[in-house]
């Protein structure tokens, strides 16, 4: 991202709160702290507060389906936690719940943890050798599954020793060696739960794999509590607006984030229900027009849409005060940059200022923006969170000055010197790798960004994304983003190609948009077509930004290489071009010298 972007002063309609909220902040963390009684059992304990609705589930095309309240949820777990115990589950053994959003999967959270054992969430979209790769990292023995996860498990069952035992929910039940329905009709509705500190191992959870082999980074108790400063400003005081109180009771979440992941769990699933308010449970394929039924048939208020679901939905709906009535008070949005033409559109159609953050696995919402509090810049990751001392440090740790751009690091410690609660405890059996995490007090993120002179930070890409091309360090970031302003591209990704004058010069793959899709299957030659794209998004880039940072190869592709998380591989895209350049020198797509 150009540093000349740092310019950028943000509106003059939001107050800025930012210093004063985050000096007058202190962490309050309690010596003993539980996820599955904060986020369910202190609700399901008061008579009022247990019925309120908990879960929500969507039924695609219809809109509003089952709906479970706290109790519900609270005695359905305990039912769980009774079937686990009789498995051998005992605490700080893990279990791995593989399963799609859908009730019985915050069941299964909630009576994981409450027992006082390790969650380890397992995607839906793993194959057979992702989970037998986790399942025996983790020496995991119990696993809880779905119809659209038990396959995957059977196949991956032979290369996992130590797995003893399925529980298959639904339609799964007749292939697992326990039926989840059956198992828990019998149980006890009340279970005693474990009384943990906020120290102890909460979650197992393995990161996307953007950079290699994944790990396991165990996230503890207390790291939810690390996560709510982001979420409450992200969401811009979700469920408890003191700026307007008519808002609060009305708060309903939905993200189409996994919560078998980070971004799923930790920033939707775990947060709605702490704060008692309801989220919901759409266990469907992800399209624009599926997420925008959903945030009108439920009435969502508070949402995560990751940034590639944005472009998706701008491109496929660009006119949505004209098709939708929607009731959004906040967005949250991370994963990748989102862009200034997806904030753009975000403000003007869908009604709100979207408010980016970042964070990762082992440290999670640490950045963002709060545009109830402090001002938003389009494009920024914004800044560190309350509790949280954030800088962007050089490869020495130190604080690089504004402008400068280095890697964002999270300091063990915040600006009162106390520890921050959000951190992860360590990679699982890696000892090596947690280490190298660290540089003194400071977590490198292994993100690069620059920050401006009012302490915003600008997202430069991952430490390994970035090149040099004729001398030129490149960020991909930027580039996509331009080239996502252009009415034939629906998604972008920039890698290096080698190349012997400059080094490398700079490649986009470009995943055409539905109208230039048209065009083309229409087109009477699609080559002659495609290159007529190709010259005009050149053209595009060079107009907008530095001459060194246009494309000077395009190759069309039917989809992006994604992680579960919704982040775009350019790791893969970059192996790709390695490889090729070890068997040719021919050209792929098209080239302009």
């Amino acid at each position: 991202m150009s540093v000349s972007r740092n310019q950028d002063r943000p509106s003059p309609a939001t107050p800025d709160r930012y210093a004063a909220i985050h000096q007058g902040f202190g962490w309050k963390v309690p010596k003993r702290f539980n996820m599955a009684q904060a986020c369910c059992g202190q609700w399901a304990a008061q008579p009022a507060t247990a019925r309120r609705t908990a879960i929500r589930e969507h039924v695609a095309g219809q809109g509003l389906g089952r709906s479970w309240t706290f109790g519900q949820l609270q005695r359905d777990a305990n039912r769980l936690s009774h079937v686990l115990r009789a498995q051998g589950v005992r605490r700080g053994e893990r279990v791995a719940i593989v399963m799609p959003q859908r009730y019985e999967t915050a069941v299964a959270y909630m009576a994981v943890l409450q027992m006082g054992a390790v969650a380890m969430p397992l995607s839906m979209l793993f194959g057979p050798e992702a989970l037998s790769f986790r399942i025996n990292d983790s020496q995991t023995r119990v696993a809880v599954c779905d119809e659209s996860t038990i396959e995957a498990l059977r196949q991956s069952r032979p290369d996992c020793p130590d797995l003893q035992t399925l529980i298959g929910v639904g339609q799964a039940g007749a292939l697992a060696d326990l039926d989840y329905a059956q198992a828990v009709a019998s149980q006890n509705e009340s279970f005693k739960a474990v009384s943990t500190l906020a120290e102890d191992p909460a979650v197992l959870i393995y990161t996307s794999g953007t950079t290699g082999n994944p790990k396991g980074a165990l996230i503890p108790h207390r790291a939810l509590m690390g996560n709510l400063t982001g979420f409450v400003c992200s969401q811009n005081w979700f469920g408890f607006d003191p700026f307007d109180a008519s808002r609060s009771s009305k708060a309903v979440f939905w993200s189409p984030a996994d919560w078998a992941w980070t971004g799923g769990l930790m920033d939707a699933l775990l947060p709605s229900l702490y704060f008692g308010r309801p989220i919901v449970a759409f266990n469907g394929r992800f399209t624009p027009e599926a997420a925008f039924e959903i945030l009108q048939s439920h009435a969502v208020t508070h949402t995560f849409l990751f940034p590639t679901a944005l472009k998706a939905m701008m491109k496929a709906v660009p006119d949505v005060k004209a098709r939708y009535s929607l009731k959004l008070q906040a967005m949250m949005s991370a994963g990748e940059a989102v862009g200034d033409a997806v904030f753009a559109y975000v403000q003007q159609e869908m009604g709100v200022t979207v408010n980016e953050m970042f964070g990762q696995t082992e440290i999670n919402y640490v950045v963002g923006n709060c545009t109830r509090l402090w001002p938003a810049k389009p494009g920024s990751m914004g800044k560190g969170y309350p509790g949280h001392q954030v800088a962007v440090i050089d490869d020495a740790g130190r604080i690089c000055p504004s402008g400068m751009p280095g890697e964002v690091a999270v300091n063990r410690f915040d600006v009162h010197g106390h520890p921050d609660p959000v951190f992860f405890l360590g990679y699982w059996n890696n000892d090596k790798a947690t280490q190298a995490k660290y540089t003194g007090d400071w977590c490198r993120t292994g993100d690069m960004a620059v920050a401006d002179e009012d302490g915003y930070l600008w997202y430069q890409g991952r430490t390994d994304d970035m090149f040099k091309a004729a001398g030129y360090r490149i960020g991909p970031g930027e580039i996509e983003n331009c080239l996502v302003k252009h009415p034939a591209v629906a998604n972008a990704a920039v890698v290096p190609k080698s190349d012997k004058d400059r080094g490398a010069l700079v490649k986009a793959y470009v995943v055409l948009s539905p109208d230039a899709l048209a065009q083309r299957a229409t087109a009477a030659r699609s080559a002659k077509f495609e290159e007529g794209v190709r010259q005009s998004l050149q053209a595009h880039v060079r107009g907008l930004l530095a001459p060194y940072e246009y494309p000077k190869e395009i190759e069309f592709i039917d989809q992006l290489p994604m992680t579960t998380t919704g982040k775009v591989q350019r790791r893969v895209l970059r192996l790709q071009e390695e490889a090729r350049a070890t068997v040719t020198d021919a050209p792929v797509g098209g080239v302009t010298k």
